[in-house]
């Protein structure tokens, strides 16, 4: 397989793949505002912060507020932001424009259909929900797709790999952004005002120290609403079957092996995949070091203190895999 082809379909999946996710958080924030009391108030400037774009937002105008139009429009509209949905859907179309003789016929008219529908549909809010439920519909359509018409090849691998890279990634920014405004309320006095200055979620009232089986029940509410960002609230009340409290959301989403979105699941897939790839040594031994820091955390510990920084060690380790998946199999 030559490297460019690798690459660009890497990238396919990788791209198909924000465009998904990025739709996910979008439409969990919106129905979490129905969850929620009427008089809280509801950021929604934590989604800038998931997808890693707050200087590209802020760049045009540093006094733009980041309200709901703004947010919204900029995660799903901005062609100058190269992770909003249309602009992910327009670089996955491009990139397999070219070589769309390495996946079924059906996932290029798929793929191609489902930019066009994003182009010309740009929602208003109130379809925006339909707009959001057809992206993600239409991705997953893409992935059945390739999953049961792609021969096993290399190509296949590097599918996998990506897709499973941008979860891993996605899912420890959702983590680090939502758990900053939630785990340090079950350990100490944290108040939060209406007009909250990093534009996460606000009580409007002082939390106390309240022991885990009086925890607010607006927290669980937002708690669920990060399970829901990644379609995982079933799956974890069917295999944590405690009611959902921060550091067990945070344990099932880094190390649970058997949900697909959870970090250590996500890994796994990549390292199968690169068991099946010559010259993988270097990038074997980077998932390796990956597998061996997640797995040497005590999740409860971090619930308390230190979540940000460990999950700040794993986005590196993400990057530093992907340059070395880049160099092994891109660069030639």
């Amino acid at each position: 397989m030559l490297s460019r082809v690798a690459q660009n379909i890497y990238w396919v999946a990788r791209y198909l793949e924000r465009a998904e996710d990025t739709a996910r958080i979008i439409n969990v924030n919106t129905n979490l505002l129905l969850d929620l009391p009427r008089n809280t108030t509801f950021g929604w400037l934590p989604l800038i912060f998931i997808v890693g774009a707050e200087d590209l937002f802020f760049k045009k105008d540093p006094n733009r507020l980041a309200d709901e139009n703004a947010v919204v429009k900029f995660l799903i509209s901005d062609r100058d932001h190269p992770g909003s949905i249309i602009s992910s859907l327009a670089s996955a179309r491009e990139n397999l424009r070219t070589t769309r003789d390495t996946v079924p016929q059906e996932a290029w008219e798929q793929i191609n259909s489902l930019y066009i529908y994003a182009r010309d549909h740009v929602p208003t809010r109130r379809g925006r929900f339909e707009f959001l439920r057809r992206v993600i519909h239409g991705v997953q359509q893409i992935n059945g797709m390739l999953a049961g018409a792609m021969s096993r090849t290399a190509a296949y691998d590097f599918v996998w790999m990506g897709r499973h890279l941008e979860r891993a990634d996605m899912t420890t920014r959702i983590l680090d952004v939502r758990s900053a405004n939630l785990l340090p309320r079950a350990n100490q006095p944290v108040t939060q005002t209406q007009d909250s200055p990093d534009g996460g979620l606000a009580q409007g009232q002082s939390m106390g120290a309240p022991e885990r089986e009086e925890q607010d029940p607006f927290e669980s509410i937002q708690w669920m609403s990060v399970l829901k960002s990644l379609s995982a609230y079933q799956m974890y009340r069917q295999q944590v079957r405690l009611r959902v409290g921060g550091p067990d959301v945070v344990k099932f989403l880094l190390q649970n092996e058997f949900f697909p979105r959870a970090v250590a699941c996500c890994l796994k897939e990549v390292e199968i995949c690169l068991l099946e790839l010559p010259g993988n040594t270097v990038p074997l031994a980077g998932i390796a070091a990956l597998k061996q820091w997640l797995n040497s955390a005590a999740v409860p510990d971090l619930a308390h203190e230190g979540l940000h920084e460990f999950i700040d060690e794993l986005q590196v380790g993400f990057g530093e895999l992907h340059g070395q998946i880049a160099a092994a199999y891109f660069t030639h």
